[in-house]
């Protein structure tokens, strides 16, 4: 076993992504200050996104040379898988070319998730190892088990192909492929809607027909308008996958359930396209962009691919 400061130098542009499992905070404090320290001793670029007490400590634990790490509360960062997945992506691309690693101490926020909101942070953990493949990140994922429920620490040890336990950093037995990855919600069909709240209309090539429709809706719901432009804008790009892929037609169901907005978009095809919208587009290609997009502007996306038929629910929130 090796210690976390032990990777080799030129192992720069490999992603390296381990869990930190902790249970004191001695713990998390030895394990964190020696890889923020190793990095600053390297000319990394090294961001501490934790919880506000983690923040105290590992500032305490540096000392002089806190002000050269960058911090941020957890709560802030971890808002949605996708804008979380989209805030790390800008973050590497725009401090790489000037460093030779971006080291991140990402602590995700599982407190208050219902077990779906659980499940999607947990695919967004394993989806990191193939967002970032090949990139020059390397990510520590602490996981307090004094806090955490049992399941949650069992999933880091599927999700991260290396594990930080007692300070030394050993391959997870564990760990799967993220092309294969499954979490247990992912096996049971997704609740219906609020009891007579959804209405639906049917689509097909004609999207000008469904956006119409749809914008009516919200207005009639009393949707603000910033929340039905990215209402409108997800559905479109579910729908046009759907027309393009999912066998050119479907249907869109949609509810409120108190200031928060769902939606349903259902089509016969099967999506097989392995990590949806999980992976940033290539900004000047002309395709691949419809999912990253929505999964920017909803809370939550969830997909329940079988055959026959994909569906594809979205959530937006009030706020």
């Amino acid at each position: 076993m090796s210690s976390t400061t032990a990777q080799p130098v030129d192992a720069a542009s490999e992603l390296i992504h381990q869990a930190l499992i902790y249970d004191t905070d001695r713990a998390f404090l030895s394990a964190t200050t020696a890889f923020c320290l190793d990095g600053l001793a390297r000319d990394d670029r090294v961001l501490a996104v934790t919880t506000e007490a983690n923040i105290e400590l590992l500032r305490a634990g540096l000392g002089g040379v806190a002000d050269r790490v960058e911090f941020v509360d957890a709560r802030e960062w971890y808002d949605a898988p996708g804008r979380t997945l989209a805030a790390y992506d800008a973050y590497v691309n725009t401090h790489s070319p000037a460093h030779r690693r971006i080291r991140v101490i990402g602590e995700p926020v599982w407190h208050g998730r219902d077990e779906r909101q659980e499940a999607e942070w947990t695919r967004y953990e394993a989806m990191l190892n193939v967002a970032f493949a090949g990139s020059p990140a390397w990510i520590v994922c602490p996981y307090d088990t004094r806090t955490l429920p049992g399941r949650v620490v069992a999933d880091a040890r599927r999700t991260h192909p290396d594990l930080l336990v007692g300070g030394d950093s050993r391959a997870s037995p564990e760990y799967g492929d993220p092309a294969a990855f499954t979490h247990s919600a992912d096996r049971r069909p997704l609740p219906p809607p609020p009891a007579g709240t959804a209405a639906t209309v049917r689509f097909d090539a004609d999207l000008s027909l469904m956006r119409r429709w749809v914008s009516a809706w919200a207005v009639t719901a009393g949707l603000p308008d910033g929340q039905i432009d990215k209402l409108l804008l997800a559905v479109n790009e579910v729908a046009t996958n759907a027309v393009e892929h999912g066998g050119g037609h479907g249907e869109i169901r949609l509810w409120t359930d108190g200031p928060a907005v769902g939606c349903d978009v259902t089509d016969p095809g099967h999506m097989d396209t392995p990590f949806p919208g999980y992976l940033p587009p290539d900004p000047t290609g002309p395709r691949g962009h419809g999912m990253w997009v929505v999964r920017q502007v909803c809370d939550l996306v969830e997909i329940r691919a079988g055959r026959p038929g994909t569906q594809v629910r979205l959530h937006l929130s009030g706020a």
